[in-house]
């Protein structure tokens, strides 16, 4: 039973991504502390928190439209995962673990947007 945004498996496995996020984002150099360190860990946050708001939210419309700006955000996240490995601030095996990752949310999340389009049994 799902009582909270917690209890789903999308937002634990999201919030790991971002300390993995972060995790890696440690190792940038300092002067990208405000341009590609900080764009990559805001649009991870940003996955969770709105899978989060989306959850808190009244309708399943607005459920699932934060689905998509949760969607959204990791995608932006992969992009700056890109440009990070061709700056060479990522090794390749992180590169590929937090790719994995991404993939893996993406497919959580699409999984719960389609189940809120699926019709309430009565």
């Amino acid at each position: 039973m799902i009582k909270s945004h917690r209890d789903l498996i999308v937002w634990q496995k999201a919030m790991a991504f971002v300390t993995a996020s972060y995790q890696v984002t440690k190792r940038f150099p300092k002067e990208e502390l405000y341009g590609l360190t900080s764009q990559l860990r805001r649009a991870a946050v940003s996955v969770p928190a709105n899978i989060a708001e989306g959850h808190g939210r009244d309708t399943r419309p607005d459920y699932a439209r934060h689905l998509s700006i949760a969607y959204g955000s990791l995608m932006e996240v992969e992009t700056h995962l890109q440009i990070a490995r061709n700056l060479e601030y990522v090794s390749p095996n992180d590169y590929e673990r937090l790719l994995e990752d991404v993939a893996e949310v993406g497919r959580l999340l699409n999984a719960l947007k389609r189940s809120l389009a699926r019709p309430t049994k009565p």
